[in-house]
């Protein structure tokens, strides 16, 4: 029996449930906050999203969707137009060539993991963004950016497990 065109929505939009939520991190992210030079140290939330979905369904993350969130990341972050998803993509493989090892590990290693991901990103957009502007700015505002980053994984990543049961167990 053909399912009725209700649940093939349905099914579609938990098919793209990770990647939408991930574009609403970047899409939060970019909300202004008037603080003074919080621009330069906001966590790159998406990163966060791109990671957990990247190792517990990578199914539903695939690197099309790491590439536009990427983009999007750019466009409403208003920097060098693909530094973000570069970064987002380099990021994406790391992860998914790591998944077997992070595979039934408990969250300290999964945290642990993606603070090595996430430092490595960081770095890496701001060496990408130095090489751009001509120059080399202060590190402690990547440093913080890190530190943010990896401090509101724990959090998102706990919600994240919370919605997993209603995402579709086959693709």
């Amino acid at each position: 029996m053909k399912p009725s065109l209700g649940q093939q929505l349905d099914t579609l939009a938990r098919r793209l449930f990770p990647s939408a939520v991930t574009l609403f991190l970047v899409l939060l992210a970019a909300i202004p906050l008037h603080i003074p030079g919080f621009a330069r140290v906001a966590p790159i939330l998406a990163l966060i999203g791109i990671y957990h979905w990247t190792l517990y369904r990578p199914d539903l993350m695939p690197a099309r969707a790491v590439f536009l969130i990427g983009l999007l990341q750019d466009i409403v972050g208003g920097g060098p137009l693909g530094l973000y998803t570069t970064v987002f993509v380099i990021a994406y493989g790391i992860t998914m060539s790591q998944a077997r090892f992070f595979s039934g590990k408990g969250f300290v290693v999964l945290w642990a993991g993606f603070a090595a991901v996430a430092l490595a990103a960081t770095v890496l957009a701001w060496l990408i963004a130095a090489f751009m502007e001509g120059e080399l700015f202060d590190v402690g505002a990547p440093l913080l950016q890190w530190i943010l980053t990896v401090g509101i994984f724990p959090a998102l990543s706990r919600l994240f497990l919370r919605w997993q049961p209603v995402l579709p167990t086959t693709v």
